[in-house]
C-alpha cells in the first residue's frame, strides 16, 4: 500500500471516530470564533460519521500485510518477475498464485468441508432465530442453484409472521420437557441428519499399460472390453487380449502375413466372440477362449473402422460409406446394405432395446436406423464437425448423446421418440469417445485436441464431475468395465490407463411423473 494513501486513510478515520464535541471544538478554534460551546451533562455518542466500510477493509489490508511481511513474501513485482507466463495469454485457465497441484488440490478439499460447515451453520441460525423449522442439510455441491435460499434470504432479514396455534405432534414430544439443551426439536433433527459424504474420483489411474504401435487415428476404434472381464486391443497388424483377473496378456491374431492390420475390435454381448475390422476391408470373427478365427466376411471396399453388434447380428462401417449388416449364422448373401453417409463412417452403436442403430459419419451427419428400413429415419446435422462419440443411455429410453471433432467440440443430447434435440454443451475441445454409467445417470466423454482430457459429466445438469488429466496425446478410445466402475482409455502416446470413475450406488432416482416421455413411452 502507498504510504501517502495510507497515511491519509488512517487520518480520515481518525477524523471520523472523534466525539462530535470534539470535532466541533476543533472546527470553532480553526475559525477562531469566541462563542463557546455548551453541552449538557448527558453524553450520546454518534456513530453517524463512522465508515465501518473503510474501517472494516482497512483492518483487512493491514492484517493481510502483516502476514506477508510475517511469511517473508516477495512484493507483486517480485511476482510479476518471478512467474512471467501470468503475464502471457494462455489457453488454460490461470493458476491461483502459482500454487502447485497439490497445494490447490488440498485447499479444495478444505474449501469443499468449510462449505458444508457454513451452510450447517447458517441452517441452525435460521432455526433458531427466524423459526425456519429446517430437518436437514441440503449438499452444498448438490444443485448449482444451492445459493438460492441464502441470496433470498439476505433480501428479506426481518420479517414479520402470524403465528397460528396447532396441535403439537408425536414428533415435538420426541424431546424431553427436562432437556437442557438450548435448542429447539427441528434444530436437534438437523444436527442428527446423517451427511451425504462427499464424492471423490482419483485424479491418477490406478493401472497403466504399455501398447506400443497403437495408432493415433480418430476414425478407428481399437479398444474394447468384454462381458468376460477381457479388454482386446489392436497393435498394428496384431490383436492382443489382456485379462483384467489374471493380468494375463495373449495375443489372437496376426494380419502381418496378409499384409493386413487391425483397424477396429468389438466383442459380442456374451464376450465369447471378437470382430476385427481390416484395413483392406474385411471383417474377422475369433474364438477368443479357442483362439480360433470362425469366419472372414468380405463386402466392403475399403478400411472397417467401426464395429457393432446386435445379439447374432453384426453391424460393420467403412470409408466406403456403406453399413454392412450381417447375421452370422446365415450365408453372407443376407446382409444389409445402408447407404446414407457421404464419407467414411466412423461411429456405429446400438441401442440398449436392439431396435435402432446410430451411425456417424466423417461428413458431420449423425442417423439413426430401426431394424427393418434400408433408410435413415431420423437425420442430425447440427454438428460441425465427424462424429465419432455416440452412446445411447441405458438409464433413458430414446435418449441417444453425440460428440463433434475439431471443429465443433459439442456435446449434444437428442431425443430419438420425438426427433428433437435436447440440450447441448461446448467442451472447449474435440469430442472422441463417450460412454455412459450403468449404475447412475452420468457419462464420461475423452477429448483430443487441444487439451486431451477425460471428463465427468452429470445429466441432466451437464456439470462436471471430475476432470481427469494424464495422456499426452488425444484420447482417442474408451471402454468400460463390465461391472461398470472402471474405464480404460487409450491415446497416440502408447499407453492404456484405467481409471476409477463410476460407482455402484445410484446417484439419482428415476422420474415417475406421467409426463416423462423417456420412462412412460416404450
Amino acid at each position: 500500500m502507498d504510504q501517502e494513501y495510507e497515511r491519509r486513510l488512517l487520518r480520515q478515520i481518525n477524523h471520523q471516530n472523534l466525539p462530535t464535541e470534539s470535532r466541533l471544538t476543533k472546527g470553532l478554534g480553526a475559525a477562531c470564533s469566541p462563542v463557546a460551546v455548551k453541552s449538557g451533562d448527558r453524553y450520546i455518542p454518534t456513530r453517524a460519521g463512522s465508515n465501518w466500510s473503510i474501517n472494516f477493509h482497512y483492518a483487512n489490508v493491514v492484517g493481510a500485510g502483516e502476514e506477508l511481511k510475517c511469511a517473508g513474501q516477495p512484493s507483486s513485482r517480485t511476482l510479476i518477475q518471478t512467474c512471467p507466463q501470468l503475464m502471457q495469454p494462455s489457453p488454460h485457465p490461470p493458476q491461483e498464485n502459482c500454487r502447485s497441484p497439490a497445494q490447490t488440490h488440498k485447499a479444495k478439499d478444505a474449501s469443499s468441508d468449510s462449505s458444508k460447515d457454513a451452510v450447517a451453520y447458517a441452517a441452525l441460525l435460521r432455526n433458531e432465530l427466524l423459526g425456519a423449522g429446517m430437518e436437514t442439510v441440503a449438499d452444498p455441491h448438490a444443485d448449482d442453484r444451492r445459493h438460492a435460499v441464502l441470496a433470498q434470504d439476505s433480501h428479506s432479514l426481518f420479517r414479520f409472521t402470524v403465528h397460528t396455534k396447532r396441535v403439537p405432534s408425536v414428533s415435538d414430544n420426541e424431546f424431553s420437557p427436562y432437556s437442557l439443551s438450548p435448542l429447539s426439536n427441528k434444530s436437534h433433527k438437523l444436527l442428527r441428519s446423517p451427511r451425504k459424504p462427499a464424492r471423490k474420483i482419483s485424479k491418477i489411474p490406478f493401472k497403466v499399460l504399455d501398447a506400443p504401435e497403437l495408432q493415433d487415428d480418430f476414425y478407428l476404434n481399437l479398444v474394447d472390453w468384454s462381458a468376460g472381464n477381457l479388454l482386446s486391443v489392436g497393435l498394428g497388424a496384431c490383436v492382443y487380449l489382456w485379462s483384467a483377473c489374471t493380468s494375463q496378456v495373449t495375443r489372437l491374431c496376426d494380419l502381418s502375413v496378409d499384409g493386413d492390420s487391425v483397424t477396429s475390435v468389438c466383442w459380442n454381448e456374451r464376450g465369447g466372440l471378437v470382430a476385427v475390422g481390416t484395413h483392406k476391408g474385411y471383417v474377422q470373427i475369433w474364438d477368443a477362449a479357442g483362439g480360433r478365427k470362425l469366419t472372414c466376411l468380405e463386402g466392403h471396399s475399403a478400411r472397417v473402422g467401426a464395429l457393432a453388434w446386435n445379439g447374432e447380428q453384426l453391424s460393420s462401417g467403412s470409408r466406403d460409406r456403406v453399413i454392412l449388416q450381417r447375421d452370422i449364422r446365415t450365408p453372407p448373401s443376407a446382409e444389409r446394405r445402408l447407404q446414407g453417409h457421404r464419407q467414411e463412417v466412423c461411429g456405429l452403436k446400438w441401442s440398449p432395446d436392439h431396435q435402432h442403430l446410430a451411425s456417424g459419419g466423417n461428413d458431420n451427419k449423425l442417423l439413426v436406423w430401426n431394424s427393418s428400413s434400408l433408410v435413415p429415419v431420423q437425420q442430425y446435422s447440427d454438428h460441425l464437425a465427424a462424429v465419432k462419440a455416440i452412446a445411447w443411455s441405458p438409464h433413458q429410453h430414446g435418449l441417444l448423446a453425440s460428440g463433434g471433432g475439431t471443429a465443433d467440440r459439442c456435446l449434444r443430447f437428442w431425443n430419438t421418440l420425438t426427433g428433437q434435440a435436447l440440450q447441448s454443451t461446448d467442451t472447449g475441445s474435440q469430442v472422441c469417445n463417450l460412454a455412459w454409467s450403468k449404475h447412475a445417470n452420468e457419462l464420461v466423454s475423452t477429448h483430443g485436441y487441444s487439451q486431451n482430457q477425460i471428463l465427468v459429466w452429470k445429466y441432466p445438469s451437464l456439470t462436471q464431475v471430475a476432470k481427469l488429466t494424464g495422456h499426452s496425446y488425444r484420447v482417442l478410445y474408451l471402454a468400460v468395465s463390465p461391472d461398470g466402475e472402471a474405464i480404460v482409455t487409450g491415446a497416440g502416446d502408447e499407453t492404456l490407463r484405467f481409471w476409477n470413475v463410476f460407482s455402484k450406488t445410484r446417484c439419482t432416482k428415476e422420474s415417475k411423473s406421467v409426463l416423462n416421455l423417456f420412462t412412460r413411452i416404450r
